[in-house]
């Protein structure tokens, strides 16, 4: 397993290549990734997987703004893959509550613990629950998911996606690569 030196875009490039050669050397079809702008996603593009790839909730950067223009998710559409922009798994309406009320929430506590992997560790099983719950993943089956910090991918795990009603019943088969120092 590779542990990059460091966090974030560096490791995009390497990530998405190790990412990729794991997947096809399992047998594994999907693989989902996280990509706010495309940019990360267009790692992908002569892959040969079926590719997912995960959003920003409009919002997340300022209201009402979405990361993702429309010409780039027309263009990742376009190319097959499929792109879905939702609420996050961890975020939810616990953090509005968070905000307003203080305390911690289940949400919360999932994700700093998540976090002592890294930043890229807690958005990988992020989102590959929410595309086991849109239903762009077959349910039940192995995906490698590809996710960051910072900016880009410096995470990959092959894993056994639950629902988020059943998230702990998640399994993670495989650490494909992560940085060595998470923070």
């Amino acid at each position: 397993m590779p542990y990059w030196p460091g966090k974030g875009l560096e490791q995009t490039e390497g990530t998405c290549k190790t990412a990729t050669q794991r997947a096809k050397e399992l047998g594994i079809e999907y693989l989902v990734v996280a990509s706010n702008t495309g940019r990360t996603a267009r790692y992908f593009l002569d892959s040969g997987l079926h590719v997912v790839v995960i959003t920003h909730h409009t919002g997340h950067k300022a209201p009402g703004v979405q990361e993702m223009t429309k010409e780039e998710r027309r263009f990742l559409e376009d190319k097959g893959f499929d792109v879905l922009t939702t609420t996050h798994l961890f975020g939810n309406v616990e953090r509005a509550i968070t905000s307003k009320f203080g305390g911690l929430y289940p949400g919360g506590i999932i994700s700093a613990t998540l976090r002592t992997f890294g930043q890229g560790m807690k958005v990988c099983l992020e989102i590959g629950t929410t595309a086991v719950d849109g239903g762009l993943v077959p349910y039940g089956k192995e995906i490698v998911v590809v996710a960051g910090s910072g900016g880009g991918a410096d995470t990959a795990v092959v894993m056994i996606p639950a629902h988020a009603k059943d998230f702990f019943d998640t399994q993670v088969l495989e650490v494909i690569c992560k940085p060595r120092i998470p923070k």
